[in-house]
């Protein structure tokens, strides 16, 4: 299927790691040029290494999604190497790196870097990219957020709220960009072993009685199946997928949705 991307400029948010580098890997498939922003120094690196895997053309940026002077100059930037951004996909997140059950495992001076970068980030994000593509009258915007947003997850529970604001942002947003022929929506994956959700469930395992532990591994493959209907972890790759469809033209009459990619996790809640 020609998902007709070639050639358009995407900028992928925390696009140097997990699911982010997955998106753009995939992009870079379908032709796309994509613009890495990551706070990590090695983003040019990762952008060039991706460049040799795809034969694409990808750049990397090194931003700070906290911070609007960071944004206003990777976009100036972007604009000068790369021309006008036609989507966006905001992956950058983080967790507080605490297993937040009960709720008073995690202090209220956790929550305030989660919510400056899972909330805020996304603001900064929208309101740095957003007039530029009223401007030109098109594109198409995608958000990260997860199940965690949906279902009030006691394992991280500044995530969970930050997850939560994502997505009823993103759905304000929508019907702020409609008329201007822009389209956003939402992707919640599910069980995802990447660096960040391991971060939170180390905590989580680390919990458990020693005499009773499990390797790591087995643990955490015991919990998916148990809980997904599917029965299995879903992957960075899963959650590419959907969403450079969702950017593409294949999705033109799509906005204001929340997708979920998770083995059917929330059906089971």
């Amino acid at each position: 299927m020609d998902l007709e991307l070639d050639q358009h400029l995407t900028v992928v948010t925390g696009g140097a790691s997990g699911i982010g580098r997955a998106i753009a890997e995939t992009l870079l498939q379908e032709k796309c040029r994509v613009a890495i922003w990551d706070i990590t120094d090695q983003v040019s690196e990762v952008a060039d290494a991706c460049c040799s895997e795809q034969g694409a053309e990808a750049r990397g940026f090194l931003v700070d999604v906290t911070k609007m002077d960071s944004l206003s100059l990777a976009l100036k930037e972007t604009f000068r190497q790369q021309g006008a951004v036609d989507h966006l996909v905001h992956c950058a997140a983080v967790g507080s790196g605490k297993f937040g059950f009960p709720f008073t495992n995690v202090q209220p001076e956790d929550w305030s870097r989660v919510l400056d970068i899972n909330v805020m980030g996304m603001v900064n994000v929208t309101h740095a990219i957003g007039p530029s593509m009223i401007d030109q009258g098109h594109g198409s915007m995608v958000f990260l957020s997860s199940v965690a947003g949906q279902i009030g997850s006691q394992t991280d529970p500044p995530y969970s709220a930050s997850k939560a604001a994502n997505i009823n942002y993103a759905q304000c947003v929508a019907k702020d960009m409609a008329p201007h022929g822009i389209r956003v929506n939402t992707i919640c994956p599910g069980m995802i072993q990447t660096p960040l959700n391991k971060s939170v469930w180390q905590a989580w395992y680390d919990q458990q009685p020693t005499d009773k532990r499990l390797s790591y591994e087995s643990w955490a493959g015991e919990k998916v199946r148990t809980v997904i209907p599917l029965g299995r972890w879903q992957q960075p790759q899963d959650i590419a997928d959907m969403a450079v469809f969702l950017l593409s033209k294949r999705a033109s009459n799509v906005t204001g949705q929340t997708i979920n990619v998770d083995g059917g996790f929330v059906t089971h809640w």
